[in-house]
């Protein structure tokens, strides 16, 4: 039966990942995503899975792509330096289709920044941290239940997709504790394996939705990784339109399967005038916002993307069209607000409401903004 359960948002991502299937947790402390990797030490053992602390975030991405090589769901957990020093493995697993979960509590920066205060400051570099052109798929939660549904969905994804997959929120999500109905059981994805003949397995082989069967080491399968470009048996090649080919088709998995990648919340669109574009904990903020100027007569609406990349541009102008201005919200200096200007009708007005002192954005502070913008109308 479902529980309810009085926990932390930290803690929920932890129980989201083992009801996903995870056996594999590396990483390193670090605030404020330090409650995930405590979590996962109690809960890993009890269900034969494996929990590693290395000497640094660099060696504890490694260690997750090569538990996720080895056949394991596995997962790893850190905040804003940490992160920085992951980049290149996340690019090395994207490039060698190694499904694995990053999860990034964001707290100030740059550098060690604010260690426990809250922002937003790390969504660009969850798309473009890594070098080279890469696909991206990145998911934000707005409160201590979405934690544990989209880490599930996180898991889902990098299976589906043999992708690395960001789960990002901040400090006030990962701390903030809630009542939540934990479900008795969740859908799990699993990733494609072969089913050929061992002589005959082309590790990388094209196929129609563009996500190759996966064999894990130990399997019988004998197969190379590398992060270099490579070629259908997965050995390193310099024919450019191999390496072309290869990476239009790592985007192309996700960029043709948009309808199971995207997800949004849609909230008093339909004859908004003002709409206020926000994600994570300030995705809450802005809902009562919106709630108090409908109450004030202002006609004000709420987009809220649960998944940050791909970012849903088509959606986001179909909903601008008929719209006067797009208020985007967010803890950082504005780095998602140039996004919604690129995909904004051309009529409508962008304006930021932005924040980078470590403080959150309350629904006082939005509401006055969007009073200021959309007109009182008592």
């Amino acid at each position: 039966m479902a529980e309810t359960r009085l926990i932390q948002g930290n803690e929920a991502c932890a129980l989201g990942a083992i009801a996903a299937g995870c056996r594999f947790f590396g990483g390193y402390p670090i605030t404020p995503s330090s409650g995930i990797a405590e979590q996962m030490v109690r809960l890993l053992p009890g269900v034969g899975g494996v929990f590693i602390q290395m000497e640094d975030e660099i060696a504890s991405l490694a260690a997750v792509i090569g538990a996720s090589l080895g056949g394991s769901k596995a997962m790893t957990a850190t905040s804003g330096p940490g992160f920085s020093l992951m980049q290149e493995h996340i690019g090395f697993a994207a490039m060698a289709e190694v499904p694995c979960v990053i999860v990034n509590v964001m707290r100030g920066g740059p550098s060690t920044g604010l260690p426990t205060s809250p922002s937003q400051g790390d969504v660009m570099q969850a798309r473009w941290g890594t070098h080279g052109d890469h696909p991206a798929v990145v998911l934000a939660p707005s409160s201590v239940g979405e934690v544990h549904e989209l880490t599930v969905r996180a898991f889902n994804l990098a299976e589906r997709f043999r992708t690395p997959v960001i789960l990002t929120y901040d400090e006030v999500v990962g701390h903030t504790r809630e009542s939540v109905i934990l479900p008795d059981r969740v859908d799990v994805v699993d990733r494609p394996r072969p089913d050929e003949d061992p002589g005959s397995f082309l590790p990388k082989r094209v196929t129609p939705d563009g996500v190759p069967p996966m064999a894990a080491f130990g399997d019988g399968y004998r197969f190379h990784v590398t992060g270099l470009a490579h070629d259908e048996r997965g050995f390193p090649t310099q024919d450019n339109a191999v390496a072309g080919a290869l990476l239009t088709r790592l985007h192309n998995k996700i960029d043709d399967h948009l309808d199971e990648v995207a997800d949004v919340e849609e909230y008093m669109l339909d004859d908004a005038d003002v709409v206020l574009f926000a994600y994570g904990i300030v995705g809450r903020s802005a809902h009562e916002a919106v709630r108090r100027a409908r109450d004030r007569g202002v006609r004000a609406g709420l987009f809220r993307p649960r998944t940050l990349w791909p970012f849903p541009s088509g959606r986001l102008a179909e909903v601008t069209a008929g719209v006067d201005r797009v208020i985007v919200a967010e803890m950082n200096l504005g780095q998602m607000i140039s996004e919604v200007a690129g995909a904004a009708a051309a009529t409508t007005e962008v304006v930021g409401h932005l924040r980078a002192d470590g403080k959150p954005i309350t629904p006082s502070e939005l509401l006055e903004t969007v009073l200021a913008q959309g007109g009182d109308r008592p």
